[in-house]
């Protein structure tokens, strides 16, 4: 899955949130306190961590690749 980010970065729980990984805000929270959310290959626990063009997230068993809107 890609990302098109259209602003300087997105919260790492907005973006599960957005790209229907989690459910819910609630939902992808849980997902990082748990663990089950890497960035970059290295496990993210902040909620609330700026993810940026180039970065790759992975949970459960999906891949968001974030890429910035080229204009």
């Amino acid at each position: 899955m890609t990302f098109e980010l259209d602003e300087d970065y997105i919260e790492l729980y907005k973006l599960l949130k957005v790209m229907g990984v989690a459910e819910s805000g609630a939902h992808a929270k849980m997902l990082i306190e748990e663990g089950q959310v890497r960035r970059n290959g290295e496990v993210e626990t902040r909620k609330r961590a700026k993810i940026v063009s180039g970065e790759k997230i992975e949970a459960c068993g999906e891949i968001i690749e974030v890429e910035a809107i080229s204009s």
